[in-house]
C-alpha cells in the first residue's frame, strides 16, 4: 500500500514537473546555438526590429504536410523562428501554419499574392515522383502585405524575415541614386542585386551631366562606366562627398572581349579622379591559378563536342577580410578584374575587403587570351591581390565619408533578355552587402549571408594531395597489421602461460 501511494506521488510529481516546464517554456524560448554561422540565433538587428513594432505583425505560414524529412526541417527551422519573433514582439507579433494544398480557395487566393507551389521530387513506394508543395510566408502590417515567395532550406531565413518586416513597418525607405548616362548598364540588367536592395532602399536614376542636387540621395552607385566622364561629373561627385556623401563604384580598368581573344586598357577618366585620392585600379589583367571556366566547342572529324577549360583571367575569390560588406561570403566569381591599391596619406582609411588567392599575378595590356594555354605556377608569381576595398575619411571637407571600389564593373550584372544569366549568389551579396555598409544602419547586412551557400575546396599543393592520398590507403593497412602483430604476441604470451606447470586458466 505504501509503495503504491509513492509511485503515484513520483508520477504526479513527474507529470508537475513536466507542466511547469512547458508553461515556463512558452514564455521563455531559449536554444544552444553550436553553429559556425551562429544561424539559430537571432541578431541584434532582428530584436531592434521587433522591439519597435507598434502595430501587430501577421505572418501565415504556407507549407505542405507531410514534406520530405530534408524539406520538413525547414518548416521547423522556420516554426522555432517564429516561436521567438513572437516571445521579443511582446504582443505584436502573431503566426498560423496552414497547408494550401488541402483547399483550392486558399491556393487561389495566395497564387493572387504572388505565391507559387514548388515541384519536388520524391520517392514514394519505391518510385520517383514529382510532388507539388508550398514553402512560403505571407507578412500583413496595417494595410500593407509582404511575400516571402519560397523559402529554401539552408537559406537566410531570420534575413528574409526580418527585412520583410523592416520593409513593411518603415514609414519611408532611404534614397539610392544609380548613376547613368556614361554607358552604364541599367538597373534592369542588375535584376537580381535591385531586387534586394529594393527590400530596404528606393532607387533612382541620375545623371551627374545634369549637375543634379545629390543631398537626398544616401549613397550613390557607379556601375562599368564605359564612356568618358567630364570635369563637371567629377565636381559633382567631389561635392557630394565634401558634404558626407557615400559612393559605391565597380569599375573596368581593363576590358576583355572573348569574340576576338583580345584584352585592352578602358579610360573613362574614373581612373585618373580616383588617383587623385590615392586609389588606384591599376591598369593590368589579374590571372589567378583559383578561376572559373569557358566552355570551348572542339571539332573532331564529324563530331563536335564542349570542353570546359580554366580560364584565370576569371579569378575565383574565395579570401575575405573581417569588413562588415564581405560579412558570410564564401565565393565570388570575377571577369576581367584589376587589383586596387592605395598610395594617399592617413587621411583616408584603406581597408581591403576581398583578395585573390596564393597563386596569382597580373598581365598588361593589350594582350591576346590562349584559351588552349597550359599554365604553370610560374605564371602565379604574387599572392592576395585586393579586387576590392573599403575607403573612409574626409574626402576635401568636414563631413566623414565612405567609398567601396571593386576592381570589376560587370561582376553583379547578370544581363536582360536573352543574355540573361543567374548570376552567382556571393557576386550578388557583395555588391549589397557593401551598399548596406554605406546606406544602412540596422544592422541587417549581417544577416543576408547568414546559411551556407557555397563551400569551395581549399586549394592544397600536389605534393600535399599525394601524400594524403598515400596516407588515407595505406594507414589503415599499417593499423590493421599492428592490431594483428599485437594480437598474434597476446597469444603467443597466453600459449607459453599455459605450457607452464603449475598454470591456472
Amino acid at each position: 500500500m505504501k509503495n503504491k501511494k509513492s509511485i503515484t506521488l513520483y508520477i504526479l510529481i513527474v507529470i508537475g514537473v513536466i507542466i511547469l516546464v512547458n508553461t515556463i517554456s512558452s514564455h521563455y524560448f531559449f536554444r544552444l546555438d553550436f553553429t559556425a554561422d551562429k544561424r539559430f540565433t537571432l541578431s541584434k538587428a532582428t530584436k531592434e526590429i521587433l522591439r519597435a513594432i507598434d502595430k501587430p505583425v501577421t505572418v501565415t505560414a504556407y507549407f505542405t504536410k507531410d514534406l520530405p524529412p530534408q524539406i520538413q526541417q525547414t518548416e521547423d527551422d522556420f516554426r522555432d523562428m517564429l516561436i521567438e519573433y513572437s516571445n521579443i514582439a511582446k504582443g505584436n507579433f502573431f503566426f498560423e501554419f496552414v497547408s494550401p494544398n488541402d483547399d483550392e480557395k486558399v491556393e487561389k487566393e495566395i497564387a493572387k499574392e504572388g505565391i507559387a507551389p514548388q515541384i519536388i521530387n520524391v520517392r514514394e513506394k519505391d518510385q520517383a515522383v514529382q510532388k507539388k508543395v508550398y514553402l512560403a510566408a505571407l507578412l500583413k502590417y496595417d494595410n500593407k502585405t509582404e511575400v516571402i515567395p519560397v523559402i529554401l532550406p539552408g537559406a537566410a531565413m531570420e534575413y528574409s524575415l526580418s527585412s520583410s518586416i523592416k520593409k513593411l513597418t518603415a514609414s519611408h525607405k532611404p534614397l539610392l541614386g544609380y548613376i547613368q548616362g556614361d554607358g552604364e548598364p541599367s538597373q534592369s540588367t542588375m535584376s537580381q542585386a535591385m531586387k534586394d536592395l529594393d527590400i530596404l532602399y528606393d532607387i533612382q536614376d541620375v545623371n551627374l551631366k545634369e549637375s543634379p542636387s545629390l543631398q537626398s540621395y544616401k549613397s550613390l552607385i557607379m556601375v562599368s562606366p564605359r564612356d568618358s566622364m567630364t570635369s563637371i561629373e567629377f565636381q559633382v561627385l567631389d561635392n557630394y562627398l565634401k558634404n558626407g556623401g557615400n559612393v559605391y563604384i565597380a569599375m573596368n580598368r581593363v576590358d576583355g572581349n572573348l569574340n576576338n581573344a583580345s584584352g585592352t586598357t578602358l579610360t573613362t577618366g574614373l581612373e585618373s579622379w580616383l588617383q587623385k585620392k590615392g586609389i588606384t585600379v591599376e591598369n593590368k589583367f589579374i590571372v589567378d591559378a583559383s578561376c572559373g571556366n569557358v566552355s570551348v566547342r572542339q571539332q573532331q572529324g564529324v563530331f563536335s563536342f564542349t570542353t570546359q577549360l580554366s580560364f584565370p583571367y576569371l579569378p575565383l575569390i574565395t579570401n575575405f577580410s573581417s569588413h562588415p560588406a564581405a560579412s558570410g561570403l564564401e565565393s565570388v566569381i570575377m571577369q576581367f578584374a584589376s587589383p586596387v591599391s592605395y598610395q594617399g596619406d592617413s587621411s583616408l582609411k584603406f581597408t581591403p575587403i576581398a583578395y585573390t588567392s596564393n597563386k596569382t599575378g597580373t598581365l598588361d595590356p593589350p594582350l591576346f587570351f590562349d584559351i588552349q594555354k597550359k599554365w604553370d605556377n610560374t605564371d602565379f608569381p604574387e599572392s592576395k591581390l585586393p579586387v576590392a576595398a573599403a575607403v573612409e575619411g574626409t574626402f576635401g571637407g568636414s563631413a566623414d565619408s565612405k567609398m567601396v571600389i571593386i576592381g570589376d564593373g560587370d561582376f553583379a550584372v547578370n544581363g536582360q533578355g536573352q543574355q540573361a544569366r543567374q548570376i552567382n549568389p556571393d557576386n550578388v551579396n557583395l555588391m549589397v552587402n557593401s551598399i548596406d555598409w554605406l546606406s544602412d544602419d540596422t544592422g541587417l547586412i549581417q544577416l543576408r549571408t547568414k546559411g551556407i551557400t557555397n563551400r569551395p575546396l581549399d586549394q592544397i599543393e600536389d605534393g600535399k594531395k599525394a601524400f594524403l592520398k598515400y596516407l588515407n590507403f595505406l594507414l589503415p593497412i599499417v593499423l590493421i597489421l599492428i592490431y594483428g602483430l599485437f594480437r598474434s604476441r597476446q597469444n603467443k604470451m597466453k600459449e607459453i602461460k599455459r605450457m607452464q606447470e603449475n598454470y591456472i586458466e
